[in-house]
């Protein structure tokens, strides 16, 4: 796994892009080879100067590698700002990462909390 994104990521760099567009680097992916994607599209934003834009719904790798992140809900924008202010956000926290201040929560909390998210008008 992981070779197509390589091949997909070499070719768009022979063209010398300002910036890529990614979409779900990760999928299907075992979590040893995203760590090794996204290191690599880390030091390709650092040593050749490329912007990515990353579509990507494993949101602790993309807080993690990202400057600046979105949060899209149904196609809108809810939520933006440097991705170490939204790793820290507690709504991010609970709802995307499934923390809170009381540790790990289960599938059934995390579904409950989508209903009262408190960010959608």
């Amino acid at each position: 796994g992981g070779e197509q994104q390589m091949v997909a990521m070499g070719r768009a760099m022979m063209a010398r892009p300002k910036m890529i567009l990614l979409d779900e680097p990760s999928m299907g992916l075992a979590p040893q080879l995203v760590e090794e994607i996204f290191e690599i599209v880390k030091k390709l934003n650092e040593q050749e100067g490329v912007s990515f834009l990353l579509a990507e719904q494993n949101t602790n790798v993309a807080l993690k590698y990202a400057k600046y992140g979105y949060i899209l809900e149904n196609g809108r924008v809810v939520m933006d700002g440097e991705a170490a202010g939204l790793r820290e956000n507690a709504d991010v926290r609970e709802f995307y990462l499934g923390m809170s201040d009381k540790g790990r929560k289960s599938f059934r909390d995390v579904k409950h909390y989508r209903r009262r998210k408190r960010w959608l008008a």
